[in-house]
Protein backbone atom coordinates (compact mmCIF):
# COMPACT_ATOMS: atom_id res chain seq x y z
CA UNK A 1 0.00 0.00 0.00
CA UNK A 2 1.32 3.46 -0.95
CA UNK A 3 0.78 6.60 1.03
CA UNK A 4 0.29 9.93 -0.71
CA UNK A 5 2.78 12.31 0.94
CA UNK A 6 2.18 15.25 -1.33
CA UNK A 7 1.55 18.65 0.31
CA UNK A 8 -2.04 18.53 -0.93
CA UNK A 9 -2.67 15.30 1.01
CA UNK A 10 -1.38 16.56 4.42
CA UNK A 11 -4.00 17.66 6.97
CA UNK A 12 -4.01 21.36 7.66
CA UNK A 13 -3.13 22.46 11.24
CA UNK A 14 -5.45 24.97 12.84
CA UNK A 15 -3.99 28.49 12.94
CA UNK A 16 -2.22 29.40 16.26
CA UNK A 17 -4.44 31.57 18.37
CA UNK A 18 -2.13 32.18 21.39
CA UNK A 19 1.55 32.44 22.38
CA UNK A 20 3.33 29.08 22.33
CA UNK A 21 5.26 27.68 25.29
CA UNK A 22 8.57 27.55 23.39
CA UNK A 23 8.47 31.27 22.73
CA UNK A 24 7.04 32.09 26.16
CA UNK A 25 10.09 30.54 27.89
CA UNK A 26 12.21 33.35 26.45
CA UNK A 27 10.49 35.78 28.81
CA UNK A 28 10.06 33.45 31.78
CA UNK A 29 12.23 33.19 34.89
CA UNK A 30 13.06 29.53 35.44
CA UNK A 31 13.12 27.83 38.82
CA UNK A 32 16.48 26.15 39.19
CA UNK A 33 18.37 24.04 41.72
CA UNK A 34 21.80 24.64 43.11
CA UNK A 35 24.50 22.53 41.38
CA UNK A 36 24.14 18.89 42.43
CA UNK A 37 26.97 16.41 43.12
CA UNK A 38 26.87 12.60 43.30
CA UNK A 39 30.15 12.27 45.18
CA UNK A 40 28.71 13.62 48.45
CA UNK A 41 28.22 10.93 51.11
CA UNK A 42 27.10 10.99 54.72
CA UNK A 43 30.75 11.17 55.93
CA UNK A 44 29.94 9.66 59.31
CA UNK A 45 33.59 9.34 60.30
CA UNK A 46 34.18 13.09 60.02
CA UNK A 47 30.99 13.73 61.98
CA UNK A 48 31.68 11.24 64.76
CA UNK A 49 35.36 11.90 65.45
CA UNK A 50 36.09 14.43 68.20
CA UNK A 51 38.45 17.01 66.68
CA UNK A 52 41.45 18.13 68.71
CA UNK A 53 43.66 21.17 68.11
CA UNK A 54 47.17 20.22 66.93
CA UNK A 55 49.17 23.37 67.65
CA UNK A 56 52.40 23.53 65.72
CA UNK A 57 51.01 21.00 63.23
CA UNK A 58 52.07 18.00 65.36
CA UNK A 59 50.38 15.83 68.01
CA UNK A 60 52.50 13.57 70.24
CA UNK A 61 51.00 10.44 71.80
CA UNK A 62 52.75 9.60 75.08
CA UNK A 63 52.21 6.07 76.39
CA UNK A 64 53.46 3.81 79.13
CA UNK A 65 56.51 1.79 78.25
CA UNK A 66 55.50 -1.50 76.67
CA UNK A 67 57.50 -4.64 75.98
CA UNK A 68 55.01 -6.05 73.48
CA UNK A 69 56.78 -5.76 70.15
CA UNK A 70 56.99 -7.60 66.88
CA UNK A 71 53.30 -8.33 66.37
CA UNK A 72 53.10 -7.28 62.74
CA UNK A 73 52.13 -9.23 59.66
CA UNK A 74 54.86 -11.04 57.71
CA UNK A 75 55.03 -10.48 53.95
CA UNK A 76 56.21 -12.81 51.22
CA UNK A 77 57.35 -12.73 47.60
CA UNK A 78 56.12 -15.21 45.02
CA UNK A 79 57.90 -16.50 41.93
CA UNK A 80 55.55 -18.84 40.15
CA UNK A 81 54.67 -21.55 42.63
CA UNK A 82 57.66 -20.77 44.84
CA UNK A 83 57.06 -18.59 47.90
CA UNK A 84 59.76 -16.95 49.99
CA UNK A 85 59.58 -14.79 53.09
CA UNK A 86 61.15 -11.35 52.72
CA UNK A 87 64.18 -11.44 55.07
CA UNK A 88 63.54 -8.05 56.65
CA UNK A 89 59.94 -9.08 57.33
CA UNK A 90 61.26 -11.60 59.85
CA UNK A 91 61.77 -8.55 62.06
CA UNK A 92 58.00 -8.68 62.67
CA UNK A 93 58.63 -11.72 64.87
CA UNK A 94 58.93 -10.73 68.54
CA UNK A 95 62.11 -12.77 68.77
CA UNK A 96 63.80 -10.84 65.94
CA UNK A 97 62.30 -7.39 66.47
CA UNK A 98 64.99 -4.75 66.03
CA UNK A 99 67.58 -7.16 64.62
CA UNK A 100 68.75 -5.64 61.33
CA UNK A 101 71.62 -7.83 60.10
CA UNK A 102 70.28 -8.57 56.61
CA UNK A 103 72.84 -11.33 55.99
CA UNK A 104 71.71 -13.29 59.05
CA UNK A 105 68.01 -12.65 58.33
CA UNK A 106 68.57 -13.92 54.79
CA UNK A 107 70.19 -17.07 56.18
CA UNK A 108 67.13 -17.65 58.36
CA UNK A 109 64.78 -17.01 55.42
CA UNK A 110 66.75 -19.55 53.32
CA UNK A 111 66.08 -22.20 56.00
CA UNK A 112 62.29 -21.79 55.73
CA UNK A 113 60.76 -24.78 53.93
CA UNK A 114 57.66 -24.36 51.78
CA UNK A 115 54.72 -26.65 52.51
CA UNK A 116 51.37 -26.88 50.75
CA UNK A 117 48.31 -27.89 52.77
CA UNK A 118 44.82 -29.09 51.84
CA UNK A 119 41.45 -28.03 53.13
CA UNK A 120 40.61 -29.98 56.30
CA UNK A 121 44.22 -31.07 56.91
CA UNK A 122 45.40 -31.11 60.54
CA UNK A 123 48.69 -29.21 60.61
CA UNK A 124 49.59 -29.58 64.29
CA UNK A 125 48.01 -31.63 67.08
CA UNK A 126 47.37 -30.38 70.58
CA UNK A 127 49.84 -31.89 73.10
CA UNK A 128 52.39 -32.96 70.47
CA UNK A 129 56.00 -31.68 70.74
CA UNK A 130 56.41 -28.27 69.13
CA UNK A 131 59.69 -27.69 67.32
CA UNK A 132 58.72 -25.50 64.33
CA UNK A 133 57.63 -21.98 63.50
CA UNK A 134 54.90 -21.79 60.85
CA UNK A 135 54.46 -18.69 58.67
CA UNK A 136 51.19 -18.53 56.73
CA UNK A 137 51.83 -17.28 53.20
CA UNK A 138 48.30 -17.96 51.99
CA UNK A 139 45.16 -19.59 53.33
CA UNK A 140 43.06 -19.74 56.50
CA UNK A 141 43.86 -21.91 59.52
CA UNK A 142 41.60 -22.50 62.51
CA UNK A 143 43.07 -23.03 65.97
CA UNK A 144 41.04 -25.12 68.40
CA UNK A 145 41.47 -26.83 71.74
CA UNK A 146 39.54 -28.92 74.25
CA UNK A 147 37.21 -27.05 76.58
CA UNK A 148 36.59 -27.66 80.27
CA UNK A 149 33.78 -30.10 79.47
CA UNK A 150 35.66 -32.12 76.87
CA UNK A 151 34.16 -30.45 73.81
CA UNK A 152 36.15 -28.77 71.06
CA UNK A 153 36.32 -24.98 71.29
CA UNK A 154 37.51 -22.59 68.57
CA UNK A 155 40.33 -20.29 69.70
CA UNK A 156 41.28 -18.22 66.68
CA UNK A 157 41.37 -17.99 62.90
CA UNK A 158 44.71 -17.17 61.24
CA UNK A 159 45.23 -15.96 57.68
CA UNK A 160 47.83 -14.53 55.28
CA UNK A 161 50.81 -13.03 57.15
CA UNK A 162 50.02 -14.65 60.51
CA UNK A 163 52.19 -17.26 62.22
CA UNK A 164 52.19 -19.71 65.11
CA UNK A 165 54.81 -21.68 67.03
CA UNK A 166 57.26 -18.84 67.58
CA UNK A 167 58.06 -19.91 71.15
CA UNK A 168 59.11 -23.35 69.90
CA UNK A 169 62.32 -21.91 68.43
CA UNK A 170 63.85 -21.41 71.90
CA UNK A 171 61.95 -23.79 74.18
CA UNK A 172 63.06 -27.40 73.79
CA UNK A 173 60.19 -28.62 75.97
CA UNK A 174 57.49 -26.72 74.07
CA UNK A 175 54.28 -28.53 73.16
CA UNK A 176 51.39 -27.41 71.01
CA UNK A 177 48.64 -25.88 73.10
CA UNK A 178 46.12 -26.08 70.28
CA UNK A 179 45.19 -28.04 67.17
CA UNK A 180 45.61 -26.22 63.84
CA UNK A 181 43.26 -27.24 61.03
CA UNK A 182 43.24 -25.84 57.50
CA UNK A 183 39.93 -24.22 56.54
CA UNK A 184 41.19 -23.67 52.98
CA UNK A 185 44.05 -24.94 50.91
CA UNK A 186 47.17 -22.81 51.12
CA UNK A 187 50.89 -22.46 51.67
CA UNK A 188 53.07 -22.48 54.79
CA UNK A 189 56.73 -21.70 55.30
CA UNK A 190 58.20 -23.73 58.15
CA UNK A 191 61.36 -23.00 60.17
CA UNK A 192 62.55 -25.83 62.43
CA UNK A 193 64.26 -25.30 65.77
CA UNK A 194 67.35 -27.15 64.55
CA UNK A 195 67.68 -24.92 61.48
CA UNK A 196 67.30 -21.79 63.61
CA UNK A 197 69.87 -23.14 66.09
CA UNK A 198 72.40 -23.70 63.31
CA UNK A 199 72.10 -20.07 62.18
CA UNK A 200 72.19 -18.91 65.81
CA UNK A 201 75.43 -20.75 66.51
CA UNK A 202 77.17 -19.07 63.58
CA UNK A 203 75.96 -15.51 64.29
CA UNK A 204 77.30 -13.91 67.52
CA UNK A 205 75.19 -10.80 66.94
CA UNK A 206 72.03 -12.87 66.78
CA UNK A 207 72.97 -14.69 69.99
CA UNK A 208 73.37 -11.37 71.82
CA UNK A 209 70.03 -10.20 70.46
CA UNK A 210 68.24 -13.40 71.56
CA UNK A 211 69.77 -13.17 75.06
CA UNK A 212 68.60 -9.56 75.38
CA UNK A 213 65.13 -10.61 74.20
CA UNK A 214 65.00 -13.40 76.78
CA UNK A 215 65.95 -11.05 79.62
CA UNK A 216 63.35 -8.53 78.46
CA UNK A 217 60.71 -11.24 78.39
CA UNK A 218 61.42 -12.07 82.04
CA UNK A 219 60.57 -8.52 83.16
CA UNK A 220 57.24 -8.23 84.89
CA UNK A 221 54.45 -7.04 82.59
CA UNK A 222 50.70 -6.62 82.81
CA UNK A 223 48.33 -8.39 80.42
CA UNK A 224 48.71 -5.53 77.92
CA UNK A 225 52.50 -5.92 77.79
CA UNK A 226 53.15 -2.68 79.70
CA UNK A 227 55.81 -2.46 82.39
CA UNK A 228 54.08 -3.54 85.59
CA UNK A 229 53.55 -1.07 88.47
CA UNK A 230 54.57 -2.89 91.66
CA UNK A 231 52.03 -2.73 94.49
CA UNK A 232 50.77 -4.66 97.47
CA UNK A 233 47.16 -5.40 98.46
CA UNK A 234 45.46 -7.37 101.23
CA UNK A 235 48.42 -7.21 103.60
CA UNK A 236 48.10 -6.97 107.39
CA UNK A 237 50.29 -5.07 109.81
CA UNK A 238 53.48 -3.24 109.00
CA UNK A 239 54.08 -4.80 105.64
CA UNK A 240 56.93 -3.37 103.60
CA UNK A 241 55.40 -1.73 100.53
CA UNK A 242 57.11 -2.06 97.14
CA UNK A 243 58.38 1.04 95.40
CA UNK A 244 57.03 1.84 91.96
CA UNK A 245 57.14 4.32 89.12
CA UNK A 246 55.42 4.53 85.76
CA UNK A 247 57.88 4.34 82.90
CA UNK A 248 57.14 6.00 79.56
CA UNK A 249 58.03 5.26 75.98
CA UNK A 250 61.31 6.97 75.16
CA UNK A 251 60.34 7.69 71.55
CA UNK A 252 56.59 8.37 71.46
CA UNK A 253 54.83 8.58 68.15
CA UNK A 254 54.10 11.98 66.65
CA UNK A 255 51.32 12.67 64.14
CA UNK A 256 51.90 15.54 61.71
CA UNK A 257 48.94 17.20 60.05
CA UNK A 258 48.41 16.11 56.47
CA UNK A 259 46.97 18.39 53.80
CA UNK A 260 44.51 18.18 50.92
CA UNK A 261 44.64 21.11 48.49
CA UNK A 262 43.33 22.27 45.15
CA UNK A 263 43.21 25.51 43.15
CA UNK A 264 39.77 26.82 42.17
CA UNK A 265 39.85 28.90 38.98
CA UNK A 266 37.06 31.15 37.67
CA UNK A 267 36.94 33.66 34.83
CA UNK A 268 36.05 37.18 35.95
CA UNK A 269 33.45 37.39 33.17
CA UNK A 270 31.51 34.55 34.76
CA UNK A 271 31.73 36.08 38.23
CA UNK A 272 30.71 39.51 36.91
CA UNK A 273 27.92 38.76 34.40
CA UNK A 274 26.45 35.43 35.50
CA UNK A 275 26.33 35.88 39.23
CA UNK A 276 22.58 35.92 39.77
CA UNK A 277 20.42 34.59 41.16
CA UNK A 278 23.18 32.31 42.50
CA UNK A 279 26.69 33.36 43.47
CA UNK A 280 28.90 31.44 41.02
CA UNK A 281 32.02 31.69 43.17
CA UNK A 282 30.17 30.50 46.25
CA UNK A 283 28.64 27.51 44.44
CA UNK A 284 31.97 26.53 42.88
CA UNK A 285 33.62 26.77 46.28
CA UNK A 286 30.90 24.72 47.94
CA UNK A 287 31.37 21.82 45.54
CA UNK A 288 35.17 21.97 45.79
CA UNK A 289 34.96 21.84 49.60
CA UNK A 290 32.60 18.85 49.42
CA UNK A 291 35.17 17.02 47.25
CA UNK A 292 37.99 17.92 49.68
CA UNK A 293 35.99 16.61 52.63
CA UNK A 294 35.36 13.35 50.78
CA UNK A 295 39.09 13.03 50.12
CA UNK A 296 39.80 13.87 53.77
CA UNK A 297 37.63 10.98 54.98
CA UNK A 298 39.26 8.64 52.42
CA UNK A 299 42.69 9.52 53.76
CA UNK A 300 41.61 9.04 57.39
CA UNK A 301 40.66 5.47 56.45
CA UNK A 302 43.32 4.49 53.89
CA UNK A 303 46.43 6.64 54.31
CA UNK A 304 49.42 4.42 55.12
CA UNK A 305 50.91 6.93 57.58
CA UNK A 306 47.88 7.66 59.76
CA UNK A 307 44.85 5.90 58.20
CA UNK A 308 42.87 3.72 60.59
CA UNK A 309 43.01 0.56 58.45
CA UNK A 310 46.82 0.61 58.20
CA UNK A 311 47.50 1.80 61.75
CA UNK A 312 45.20 -0.52 63.68
CA UNK A 313 47.27 -2.71 66.00
CA UNK A 314 47.81 -6.23 64.67
CA UNK A 315 46.55 -7.69 67.95
CA UNK A 316 43.28 -5.87 67.35
CA UNK A 317 42.74 -7.47 63.92
CA UNK A 318 40.63 -10.61 63.82
CA UNK A 319 39.37 -12.92 61.10
CA UNK A 320 35.80 -13.99 60.49
CA UNK A 321 35.06 -17.57 61.50
CA UNK A 322 33.05 -18.42 58.39
CA UNK A 323 33.87 -15.59 56.00
CA UNK A 324 30.47 -13.91 56.34
CA UNK A 325 29.88 -11.18 58.96
CA UNK A 326 27.94 -13.03 61.65
CA UNK A 327 26.67 -11.65 64.97
CA UNK A 328 29.32 -13.82 66.65
CA UNK A 329 32.05 -11.97 64.73
CA UNK A 330 30.65 -8.60 65.76
CA UNK A 331 30.57 -9.79 69.38
CA UNK A 332 34.20 -10.90 69.11
CA UNK A 333 35.09 -7.46 67.80
CA UNK A 334 33.25 -5.71 70.64
CA UNK A 335 34.59 -7.83 73.48
CA UNK A 336 38.22 -6.88 72.76
CA UNK A 337 37.75 -3.25 73.80
CA UNK A 338 35.74 -1.10 76.18
CA UNK A 339 33.37 1.73 75.39
CA UNK A 340 33.04 1.13 71.66
CA UNK A 341 31.38 4.16 70.09
CA UNK A 342 30.44 2.89 66.62
CA UNK A 343 31.04 0.35 63.88
CA UNK A 344 32.14 1.58 60.45
CA UNK A 345 31.54 -0.56 57.36
CA UNK A 346 31.02 -0.26 53.61
CA UNK A 347 27.30 -0.06 52.71
CA UNK A 348 27.55 -3.42 50.94
CA UNK A 349 29.06 -4.90 54.09
CA UNK A 350 26.14 -3.55 56.11
CA UNK A 351 23.80 -5.27 53.66
CA UNK A 352 25.72 -8.54 54.22
CA UNK A 353 25.38 -8.06 58.00
CA UNK A 354 21.63 -7.64 57.52
CA UNK A 355 21.44 -10.88 55.52
CA UNK A 356 23.26 -12.77 58.27
CA UNK A 357 20.94 -11.33 60.91
CA UNK A 358 17.86 -12.24 58.86
CA UNK A 359 19.14 -15.77 58.29
CA UNK A 360 19.27 -16.23 62.07
CA UNK A 361 15.95 -14.58 62.76
CA UNK A 362 17.65 -11.59 64.39
CA UNK A 363 16.76 -7.99 63.87
CA UNK A 364 19.28 -5.27 64.78
CA UNK A 365 18.27 -2.47 67.09
CA UNK A 366 18.04 1.10 65.88
CA UNK A 367 19.43 4.06 67.78
CA UNK A 368 18.93 7.78 67.34
CA UNK A 369 22.05 9.53 66.09
CA UNK A 370 21.60 13.24 65.60
CA UNK A 371 17.93 12.80 64.80
CA UNK A 372 18.56 9.94 62.36
CA UNK A 373 17.69 6.31 63.06
CA UNK A 374 20.62 4.00 62.29
CA UNK A 375 21.02 0.22 62.77
CA UNK A 376 22.95 -0.94 65.82
CA UNK A 377 24.28 -4.10 67.42
CA UNK A 378 24.47 -4.34 71.21
CA UNK A 379 23.60 -0.64 71.26
CA UNK A 380 26.62 0.30 69.10
CA UNK A 381 25.63 2.09 65.85
CA UNK A 382 26.62 0.53 62.53
CA UNK A 383 27.52 3.45 60.24
CA UNK A 384 28.19 3.37 56.48
CA UNK A 385 31.48 4.48 54.92
CA UNK A 386 32.10 3.83 51.23
CA UNK A 387 35.80 4.71 51.67
CA UNK A 388 36.51 1.26 53.17
CA UNK A 389 37.89 -0.82 50.26
CA UNK A 390 36.11 -3.77 48.71
CA UNK A 391 38.47 -6.21 46.99
CA UNK A 392 37.94 -7.95 43.68
CA UNK A 393 37.17 -11.09 45.68
CA UNK A 394 34.27 -9.16 47.30
CA UNK A 395 35.83 -8.99 50.75
CA UNK A 396 36.01 -5.94 52.96
CA UNK A 397 36.68 -4.91 56.57
CA UNK A 398 34.59 -3.73 59.52
CA UNK A 399 36.04 -1.22 61.98
CA UNK A 400 34.89 -0.53 65.52
CA UNK A 401 36.35 2.27 67.59
CA UNK A 402 36.33 4.15 70.84
CA UNK A 403 36.72 7.92 70.50
CA UNK A 404 37.89 10.87 72.56
CA UNK A 405 40.98 11.92 74.53
CA UNK A 406 39.38 11.18 77.92
CA UNK A 407 38.47 7.67 76.78
CA UNK A 408 41.94 7.06 75.30
CA UNK A 409 40.34 6.47 71.94
CA UNK A 410 40.62 7.78 68.38
CA UNK A 411 40.72 11.52 67.77
CA UNK A 412 40.76 13.69 64.69
CA UNK A 413 43.49 16.30 64.46
CA UNK A 414 43.19 19.74 62.89
CA UNK A 415 44.21 23.33 63.47
CA UNK A 416 41.78 26.21 63.48
CA UNK A 417 42.41 29.94 63.23
CA UNK A 418 44.18 29.61 59.88
CA UNK A 419 44.73 32.71 57.71
CA UNK A 420 41.70 33.22 55.42
CA UNK A 421 39.83 30.45 57.25
CA UNK A 422 36.53 29.58 55.56
CA UNK A 423 35.54 26.63 57.76
CA UNK A 424 37.26 25.20 60.87
CA UNK A 425 40.58 23.79 59.62
CA UNK A 426 39.93 24.86 56.00
CA UNK A 427 41.22 28.03 54.36
CA UNK A 428 40.46 29.74 51.03
CA UNK A 429 43.22 32.09 49.89
CA UNK A 430 42.95 34.52 46.99
CA UNK A 431 45.89 33.93 44.63
CA UNK A 432 45.27 36.79 42.23
CA UNK A 433 44.40 37.26 38.56
CA UNK A 434 46.40 36.09 35.58
CA UNK A 435 46.75 37.69 32.14
CA UNK A 436 43.69 35.72 30.94
CA UNK A 437 41.45 37.36 33.58
CA UNK A 438 41.12 34.11 35.54
CA UNK A 439 40.80 34.38 39.30
CA UNK A 440 42.50 31.65 41.39
CA UNK A 441 41.77 30.54 44.96
CA UNK A 442 43.91 28.08 46.94
CA UNK A 443 41.64 25.79 48.99
CA UNK A 444 43.45 23.85 51.76
CA UNK A 445 42.39 21.62 54.63
CA UNK A 446 44.76 20.19 57.25
CA UNK A 447 43.96 17.03 59.18
CA UNK A 448 45.13 13.73 60.63
CA UNK A 449 43.94 11.08 63.09
CA UNK A 450 45.61 9.56 66.16
CA UNK A 451 44.99 6.24 67.90
CA UNK A 452 45.82 6.97 71.54
CA UNK A 453 46.02 3.35 72.74
CA UNK A 454 46.10 0.21 70.58
CA UNK A 455 42.72 -1.20 71.63
CA UNK A 456 40.89 1.98 70.56
CA UNK A 457 40.39 0.48 67.07
CA UNK A 458 39.49 -3.06 66.10
CA UNK A 459 39.24 -4.49 62.58
CA UNK A 460 37.33 -7.53 61.35
CA UNK A 461 39.23 -8.52 58.21
CA UNK A 462 38.45 -10.55 55.08
CA UNK A 463 34.68 -10.17 55.48
CA UNK A 464 32.92 -11.95 52.63
CA UNK A 465 30.12 -9.68 51.33
CA UNK A 466 29.17 -11.45 48.10
CA UNK A 467 25.77 -13.10 47.99
CA UNK A 468 26.01 -16.82 48.56
CA UNK A 469 24.28 -19.32 46.24
CA UNK A 470 20.85 -20.56 47.33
Amino acid sequence: MTVDSSPEARPELPPQSSLGTAAARNLATTTKSAPQMQEITSRWLLRMLPWVEAHGGTYRVNRRLTYTVGDGSVEFIQNGADVRVIPRELGELALLRGFDDVEVLTAIADRCVQREFRIGETLVERGAPADELHLIAHGRIRQSSVGSYGDEVALDVLADGDRFGESALLDEDARWEHTATAETSGTLLTLSRSDFASVLSAAPGLRDHVEEFSSRSRRRQNHRGEAEIAMSAGHIGEHELPGAFVDYEVKPREYELSVAQTILRMHTRVADLYNGPMDQTKEQLRLVIEALRERQEHELINNREFGLLHNADFKQRIQTHSGRPTPDDLDELLCRRRGSKFFLAHPRTIAAIGREFNARGLYPDHVDLGGQQVPAWRGVPILPCNKIPVTREKTSSILVMRTGEKNQGVIGLHQTGLPDEYEPGLSVRFMGLNEKAITSYLVSTYYSAAILVPDAVGVLENVQIARWPK
